[in-house]
């Protein structure tokens, strides 16, 4: 009984293994650095043919190519550009009946002669879509029947044999993204608009609202900043599971400052218990940060974390305080990571108008 493949003759050592892969990354990033140069006015026809898609953005292609596309479909759906695979093979027994006018067709095909695509391409034409198509061959058939060319260009295939599909689809995955993204620019899709796509899990939690997982004011300490130390521990005296610190208000109601735990741990500790009896605005945090009411957890936990501190007040519109982010709360219930990984917003040098830093 014969082997699969030829016995193998090469015994690879780690560091021969380690030089072969970096040589294919190597390989894939000069393919997207060709790329990447090649982009013309074709590919702002292309974003705009998306951009104006009154339906949706119908995407297919065969084999890797169409691996790559279906990884776009899901790129575009979750920055808002409905869209929506189609299996060519598919297509023609029945699922051409999905696409509709007002939608746009974006096809992946390295050689642009694969039969599988070819064949819709008539189909495609009745039904009267535009087509873009992103190929390595702008003399194909594919490329003869399209509306828009997003021209690959010839591309070498990583690794020794240079066939498998590897810095093609490379290629063809950087270009789908970079369409996905500019059209969601746009588009003007927003942190807020990703939110509503993204409900699940660490980044969904990161992106939901901070009147979700604030403490409400029932559970939370508050006082006027008139009363003296001791008249104010005596006021937010509440059983049960309390938060570490005091939110304190003025006459207004509004937020004029924080007292905490340690606040008071550093009066005994440095002997000034006599100021119990004395006003607390001497003592406590004036001006403190604060988050705004719809404001999304990245910022708050961001804040948390930047400033090392473990309450967070929750304000509204008129600067009142609806509720409080406990640093307790955040840890129990925040999946995984709980830092707000490329979208951190620091308080210092501007932050976000919802924050507010203290002087």
């Amino acid at each position: 009984m014969s082997a699969p493949f030829a016995a193998a003759t090469d015994v690879l050592s780690p560091f021969e293994q380690l030089h072969h892969a970096r040589q294919v990354i190597l390989a894939e990033s000069r393919a997207l650095a060709q790329v990447a140069k090649r982009l013309d006015s074709e590919f702002c026809r292309a974003a705009e043919l998306l951009h104006e898609c009154q339906g949706s953005v119908i995407v297919t292609g065969i084999g890797k190519a169409g691996l790559i596309g279906q990884k776009i479909v899901a790129t575009l759906a979750s920055t808002g550009t409905p869209s929506h695979w189609l299996h060519p093979a598919e297509a023609v027994h029945g699922d051409l009946g999905r696409i509709r006018r007002g939608d746009v067709v974006l096809i992946f095909s390295q050689s642009g002669e694969t039969e599988e695509v070819t064949r819709l391409l008539p189909s495609l034409v009745e039904i009267d879509v535009p087509v873009v198509a992103i190929t390595g061959q702008p003399r194909s058939t594919l490329a003869r029947a399209a509306t828009v060319i997003l021209e690959l260009g010839p591309l070498e295939e990583a690794g020794p044999l240079g066939l498998a599909p590897t810095s093609s689809t490379t290629a063809m995955l950087a270009l789908g993204d970079a369409l996905a993204l500019v059209v969601s620019r746009l588009r003007g899709f927003s942190r807020s608009d990703f939110a509503r796509f993204h409900p699940a899990g660490n980044l969904g939690y990161r992106l939901s609202k901070v009147e979700q997982h604030m403490r409400p004011l029932v559970q939370c300490r508050i006082a006027r900043d008139d009363q003296t130390v001791r008249q104010m521990l005596v006021a937010v005296s509440m059983p049960g599971r309390r938060t570490g610190a005091t939110m304190l208000v003025d006459a207004a109601g509004r937020l004029s400052g924080i007292f905490t735990d340690s606040d008071l741990a550093r009066l005994f500790e440095y002997r000034r218990d006599h100021e119990l009896d004395g006003p607390i605005g001497a003592v406590m945090t004036a001006n403190p940060l604060r988050v705004a009411m719809g404001s999304m957890m990245l910022d708050a936990v961001t804040v948390l974390a930047d400033r090392k501190i473990s309450e967070l007040p929750v304000v509204d519109a008129d600067g009142r305080p609806a509720g409080l982010i406990d640093i307790t709360d955040v840890v129990a219930v925040m999946p995984g990571d709980n830092r707000g990984q490329g979208g951190r917003r620091r308080v210092e040098g501007g932050g976000p108008s919802s924050l507010r830093p203290h002087p």
